[in-house]
């Protein structure tokens, strides 16, 4: 057990099996499936550098330069051979002093795992590289409980790095979209909650091309498409040039005006507010980090997203209704947060919710778009609730408690001919980056080799599924140079500072088969990551197939 919590501490990755069932017929016989966890994000060894380039490439793979990769130092260009294709690589001519002796920090032994920052430490982050925080607030709640959010998000807003962007949408039976760039008039846009609301919307009623005609073809977003940094930075300005402006607006916001029959439900459009804060983010800040923080105080009632009509006749949806299909809601409500889903994680961008209510939000339907999105979901029973409040704080908390959030985050695998991948259970989204390593059996997000991570912090884990097509031939398998196999992870993903980096795990096991490999498997074998590994098959399985 020593030695798996080692391997964990080096490279944030358990696998049930650390020597692997030498051919396919063999590991098709084990019941725990070849796999691993990773913890992409998980905080490295204070011995373990952080380089300030970009990594080598092979020419052929694309793989990352590792310690297992071999190198040439006798030739006059000196050359490196990937450990997964074999091709032979030229260091470029700032590598050309490298010795035994004098090694770049990517290939001495212990260096594993390494992360290379990729834009400069002293670069301030600009509009497009800082991270984004769209609060989406919800009116419909009674003055008590709009009295304690209130009180949560201007504590916050103190906690917020100052180079953050920051931006604000409120909504009951309609959503307000806040101008912050002009502190001395407060002014909003105003959309019907009832009605869907697109893209070009968005950008003809918040006045984006009021001053410059607007592109007549081409997808519009953001500054390099056209759009001005003045008219993006009078609905997202850095906390430290907002913050009188936030003050001042939540402090005097309101419960949604609009009277509520005692029959009836408040007329809320959460679907439609979401819909909205997707567009905004992904006209302003696409393929930047941003984050959609809602917080929901009750159930959608109005518009595309609606879980339960405003009737108060109507009862909500319970888990016999969804188990008999027989809510009248549900399925138009998913398959609309399927498609902001898709669209949020086109950009980006993450769905945090926190819900905090003592009636049903509708979290059955959000769902997938928090999960796709690797977003925060947090349930209480009100906003003063203390649950609530520390896990808000938890967000922007700095030290060692901090959830150290990234975003905008890609994951690559790459690994030896003779394993391929099944796929990954997680909070990802499929690129659908096709290749020979790809399996044909697909568990999860599967048939690519990689995948979108919208949002990830320290503790986010991948659990990762693959197949053996090792097949028998015991020449090779008599040979020890060929006994060894390779994985390689890449995580793209953009830093709490607004800095892009990139991550490399490169990992080596050890294939084994004929007598006395039983013993050998058995030695290799970790139970606590085969629980995990079997919890979450399971938990996918109950989710995603029928049971009749």
């Amino acid at each position: 057990m020593t030695e798996f919590l080692d391997l964990e501490f080096q490279d944030s990755v358990r696998m049930p099996w650390n020597v692997l069932p030498g051919t396919k017929s063999d590991a098709a016989n084990c019941v725990i499936p070849i796999s691993a966890i990773y913890t992409p994000l998980k905080p490295l060894p204070s011995t373990s550098p952080l380089l300030p380039y970009s990594p080598l490439r092979c020419r052929n793979c694309r793989s990352v330069i590792n310690p297992f990769a071999i190198v040439d130092f006798s030739s006059v260009n000196k050359i490196w051979i990937c450990s997964f294709c074999l091709q032979r690589n030229y260091f470029p001519p700032h590598y050309q002093s490298i010795l035994d002796q004098n090694l770049p920090g990517e290939l001495y032994p212990q260096n594993t795992t390494i992360e290379y920052e990729t834009t400069a430490t002293n670069e301030k982050p600009q509009l497009g590289s800082s991270n984004v925080f769209l609060f989406v607030v919800d009116t419909c709640v009674i003055e008590e409980e709009l009295g304690f959010l209130k009180s949560a998000l201007l504590q916050v807003l103190g906690m917020v790095p100052e180079n953050c962007l920051i931006g604000l949408i409120t909504f009951g039976t309609y959503i307000q979209v806040h101008e912050l760039g002009f502190a001395q008039i407060p002014k909003v846009h105003v959309f019907k909650g009832s009605n869907e609301v697109t893209k070009d919307q968005v950008l003809d009623q918040m006045g984006f091309f009021a001053k410059r005609p607007r592109p007549s073809t081409g997808v519009i977003a953001g500054v390099r498409d056209g759009l001005s940094q003045e008219s993006i930075a009078k609905f997202l300005l850095p906390a430290s040039d907002c913050e009188f402006v936030l003050n001042s607006i939540l402090e005097e916001l309101q419960k949604d005006p609009w009277p509520v029959p005692t029959d009836q439900r408040a007329a809320r459009c959460t679907g439609t507010a979401l819909s909205v804060a997707a567009h905004l983010l992904g006209i302003c800040v696409p393929g930047s980090g941003a984050r959609i923080m809602a917080f929901l105080g009750g159930p959608s009632t109005e518009g595309p997203g609606a879980i339960v009509s405003k009737i108060l006749s109507e009862p909500m949806r319970s888990h016999k209704d969804l188990d008999k299909d027989s809510a009248p809601h549900y399925h138009k409500a998913v398959k609309f947060y399927g498609e902001l889903s898709k669209q949020l994680v086109h950009q980006g961008h993450v769905l945090d919710v926190f819900a905090c209510a003592l009636d049903q939000v509708g979290v059955a339907e959000l769902k997938v778009a928090v999960e796709k999105t690797g977003g925060l979901l947090v349930l209480a029973e009100s906003f003063g609730h203390s649950v609530f409040k520390e896990s808000l704080r938890r967000v922007f908390q700095s030290g060692d408690h901090c959830l150290g959030l990234s975003s905008n985050g890609i994951f690559e695998i790459s690994c030896s001919k003779d394993i391929k991948i099944q796929g990954i259970i997680g909070p990802c989204a499929s690129l659908e980056k096709k290749g020979p390593l790809c399996s044909e059996t697909v568990i999860g997000q599967g048939n690519t080799t990689a995948w979108k991570l919208c949002g990830l912090d320290k503790t986010t884990s991948l659990c990762l599924i693959f197949d053996v097509v090792k097949k028998e031939c015991s020449d090779a398998i008599a040979q020890s140079e060929s006994n060894q196999f390779y994985f390689q992870f890449l995580t793209y993903y953009q830093h709490g500072s607004g800095q892009m980096r990139l991550r490399a795990t490169t990992l080596s096991r050890r294939w084994i088969a004929g007598p006395g490999s039983k013993e050998e498997l058995i030695s290799g074998f970790d139970q606590e990551a085969a629980a995990v590994v079997m919890a979450r098959q399971v938990s996918f399985k109950m989710e995603n197939e029928v049971v009749y």
